[in-house]
């Protein structure tokens, strides 16, 4: 079996939090929203995990339990650069999650179903998405009319047509380590926001003619980010009632 390595993006500061605290290390029932996806990073079989961490990137490290390896985003240039940032730590070997530090309500059994999903289909790049009543402000999932996948696009960036799409890109990811490495190192920021998207990344593997795929999960709950305090309080209720 590959290594499985996890990649977790906890760099923001959460401004929508109104708080002086790092999002990723507000609580839900007494756990920091982060050690939440690193639990199910281990159910999933990851071995290793890696913090890109940047606001009080101290504060953060010291508040999660010993065990992940931490690398400082100096600079906020968007979600591919906070990735090339863990490159070192990616390396070229088996296969690499890329996770959002404030999304707790992800399970371990999801993730792991994404990995199987991810080897039995000999994917190169699989996203997770989820089907959303509201997806303003989502990147979208395209297919074809075979329902093949043929790109991820930033809301921004995204025409009338392909806006009528429900199926979002979670920001959830499963890659091929060292394709994952070399299309790092061909982002531009060419784009509405003039940032490395990581989901560019979907687009480089596939013009090579290597597989890229999406894994729609059934609960978009599980997804949902927590960007405000109000979000937070809503992920300790699906909490509660787990």
């Amino acid at each position: 079996m590959s290594k499985l390595k996890a990649v977790i993006l906890a760099a923001g500061k959460g401004t929508r939090m109104k708080s002086d605290l790092p999002k990723v290390i507000h609580k839900v029932l007494g756990k920091t929203l982060v050690e939440y996806v690193i639990e199910a990073t281990q159910q999933a079989g990851v071995q290793e995990v890696c913090l890109v961490i940047g606001y009080q990137a101290d504060k953060v490290r010291n508040s999660i339990p010993k065990g992940p390896e931490f690398v400082v985003q100096e600079e906020q240039l968007g979600t591919g650069h906070a990735v090339k940032c863990a490159k070192d730590f990616i390396g070229k070997e088996g296969e690499t999650l890329v996770l959002c530090g404030d999304t707790p309500l992800i399970k371990g059994e999801t993730l792991k179903a994404f990995v199987d999903y991810h080897r039995q289909n000999e994917n190169k790049i699989t996203v997770l998405s989820a089907n959303m009543e509201d997806p303003a402000g989502y990147g979208r999932i395209i297919r074809d009319n075979q329902g093949e996948f043929i790109k991820s696009v930033e809301h921004k960036d995204a025409s009338q047509e392909e806006l009528k799409s429900k199926e979002i890109n979670s920001g959830m990811y499963i890659f091929n380590s060292k394709e994952l490495s070399e299309a790092l190192d061909k982002l531009t920021t060419n784009n509405a926001q003039g940032e490395y998207y990581l989901p560019d990344t979907l687009t480089i593997v596939k013009e090579k003619g290597l597989k890229v795929d999406a894994y729609l999960i059934q609960d978009p709950r599980e997804i949902a980010g927590v960007n405000t305090q109000e979000q937070l309080k809503e992920a300790e209720e699906v909490m509660k009632n787990r």
